[in-house]
């Protein structure tokens, strides 16, 4: 097993000791010193990359996607007939293998995981924050507060006598609705299957929710990027929005479509929106989601914690086991759909 991203020393020890039948190559003056950035790229001189290459190509198991780059694992998938197993390190890692543009007969020799579940409660607690956001009128406060005035009191959203529609009934999805809950919110679901849960009082069709935004106060959509997902957030949806309405991403920025979005934004039919993500990422700096009052924007950084890395060196572990045991592997990759 061949570590392609950067790990801390003291998560790899402890990949060794929970899982001693694994022979780990880690090579860390490759890899770059771990942060909490993963997706920020090591540069290395032409001979460390030659000897860096030489390594993910000699794998049967990688921990990571090279470069973290679709374009990188095609070529390790190309020049590594051995390969069996790749973890990807982000949630939505299948949108690298996606990026691969892997024949079918490499998609079916390669089992491809994902990191999935490892941010639920850091992602979960934004969106809660989101949700809380746009009821107690951030936007008007921090305005208020910019300008130093004492604004005019307005009465805030409480959590009884709202709904909140969470997009996607995935591991982040769930967590957001137990949050929720527990705080009061009347909170539905949005899925493409059916989902029986406790802390959701109905669980309506993707087909309906433009109905179902009509009826809520807050969308929190928490949907992996994928072609059945993109702009789901569609302009039918936002010009069915109750006025007002509260919209949180903690999903993947094609999930929305953005200029609608920004004009519903404007005009107040969307009174506040937390964006942990957006189509372009970075966020070009001429877009109008920067100047615009009633906007969040966080730097995709709201899965991020300090737990991050050993959470997903655990998750690794286990999946390891199965791996050697010839157990089922947890998070594998839908390579039709590629979440």
């Amino acid at each position: 097993m061949v570590v392609a991203t950067a790990q801390t020393p003291e998560d790899i020890e402890m990949l060794r000791a929970r899982e001693p039948r694994l022979d780990v190559v880690y090579e860390p003056e490759l890899l770059g010193v771990a942060s909490l950035n993963w997706m920020v790229r090591h540069r290395r001189t032409p001979e460390e990359q030659e000897r860096f290459e030489a390594l993910v190509d000699s794998a049967e198991v990688l921990f990571g996607v090279p470069e973290n780059s679709g374009a990188a694992l095609a070529r390790t998938v190309a020049a590594n007939p051995a390969l069996r197993w790749v973890h990807t390190i982000p949630a939505g890692g299948g949108q690298q293998v996606k990026a691969a543009k892997l024949a079918r007969a490499d998609l079916d020799r390669i089992v491809f995981t994902t990191s999935a579940g490892v941010h639920a409660e850091p992602l979960a607690e934004f969106a809660v924050f989101g949700v809380l956001a746009g009821a107690k009128l951030l936007p008007y406060l921090h305005t208020a507060q910019i300008r130093h005035e004492w604004a005019e009191r307005r009465p805030m959203g409480l959590a009884p006598d709202m709904t909140v529609a969470v997009v996607g009934l995935g591991a982040i999805g769930r967590l957001t609705a137990a949050k929720l809950s527990g705080l009061g919110y009347r909170v539905v679901g949005v899925h493409r299957h059916p989902v029986d849960d406790d802390h959701l009082a109905q669980v309506y069709p993707v087909e309906r929710l433009a109905e179902v935004a009509a009826t809520v106060d807050a969308i929190v959509l928490a949907l992996p990027g994928t072609e059945q997902t993109e702009r789901m957030l569609s302009l039918e949806v936002l010009e069915a929005i109750r006025p007002g309405c509260t919209v949180v991403n903690v999903g993947r920025g094609s999930t929305v479509d953005e200029p609608a979005l920004i004009e519903a934004l404007s005009d107040g039919r969307v009174g506040f929106a937390a964006l942990d993500v957006t189509q372009v990422e970075p966020l070009p700096g001429d877009s109008p989601l920067w100047d615009l009052p009633n906007v969040l924007i966080s730097p995709h950084t709201a899965a991020i914690s300090e737990h991050e890395p050993r959470l997903i060196t655990e998750l690794f572990a286990e999946n390891a086991r199965r791996f050697l045991d010839g157990e089922p592997l947890k998070n594998v990759v839908n390579t039709l759909e590629f979440y």
